[in-house]
């Protein structure tokens, strides 16, 4: 089991969902996050005066798959959340290990609880 944590832009989020609904991957939990990398945040103009934005709106999915899912999950977030202009803000995907998983309801543990 792993768990896949995704960082993309708020404006893909529609597009991942619906590429990961294509390839049966239907529970992730979002989460709207600020944060920046090589970005290093953007110059904006509000009422006439310019100034820095620093943090920057992401939105954050983590999506818990038993290990025959964690390919075509990637491939999914990869081919939906990618910018296509090459540029830098696209976002990331991190994958971790889990060791267990209970599902609260009927106590069920394991890959059946996810």
């Amino acid at each position: 089991m792993k768990l896949i944590i995704a960082i993309i832009q708020p404006h893909k989020l529609e597009e991942v969902k619906n590429e990961l609904t294509k390839s049966e991957i239907y529970r992730l939990t979002v989460s709207d996050v600020q944060g920046y990398g090589q970005q290093k945040g953007k110059t904006e103009i509000f009422r006439g005066h310019e100034y820095q934005v620093n943090l920057l709106r992401k939105v954050r999915l983590e999506i818990a798959v038993n290990d025959e899912f964690v390919k075509p999950t990637i491939d999914a977030i990869l081919k939906s959340a990618k910018s296509g202009e090459g540029k830098i803000g696209d976002g990331k995907i991190f994958v971790m290990p889990v060791e267990e998983v209970i599902r609260i309801r009927n106590g069920e543990r394991g890959g059946k609880a996810i």
